[in-house]
């Protein structure tokens, strides 16, 4: 009989520290073409064939309207989206550094609060070859989808880092 107990505490202890290391959510892989071509598609999805409008309450195709709800929306993640913190924690995303920014990437600030300060973009390519600015694709209040050239990240003082989500693939 003691044997039979251990045995279960055995396999409860091993199966719970299996379980607990999973990530929350599994998410279906994305390629980063597709993630770029999802992002790509909100520029001309809103009305009249423009951007898709900025909201933090409005869903379209039952995603937030937000810079996090964007951003999950082109890395298939689920709606109506992650909040700016979510994509920035360890179960969603990992830090990586400048040089390994690479498309579909993102760049980060989660300090301040959701109406000042926080906010993602989607990193797809550097804008010259001194690293100083960088094309991205962003919703943004007022402009809502949005393909410019950024600085945010650039600096170590500036709040912004980036990070690669842990289901977008090669």
């Amino acid at each position: 009989m003691r044997v039979l107990a251990m045995a279960a505490a055995v396999l409860v202890a091993v199966s719970t520290t299996l379980v607990s290391s999973l990530p929350a959510h599994a998410y279906p892989d994305v390629t980063r073409a597709d993630l770029i071509s999802r992002a790509r598609a909100w520029l001309t999805a809103g009305p009249d064939h423009g951007p898709v409008p900025y909201s933090q309450q409005s869903r379209f195709e039952g995603y937030r309207q937000d810079c996090s709800g964007y951003v999950s929306m082109a890395a298939k993640l689920d709606q109506p989206g992650k909040i700016t913190t979510d994509l920035a924690d360890r179960l969603h995303s990992k830090p990586i550094s400048l040089a390994e920014l690479r498309w579909g990437d993102i760049i980060v600030n989660t300090t301040g609060s959701t109406a000042d300060g926080r906010h993602v973009v989607i990193f797809e390519k550097w804008a010259d070859p001194y690293r100083t600015a960088y094309h991205a694709y962003e919703q943004r209040s007022v402009h809502g989808t949005t393909y410019r050239v950024l600085r945010y990240g650039l600096s170590q003082t500036d709040n912004y880092w980036p990070r690669r989500l842990f289901n977008v693939i090669d």
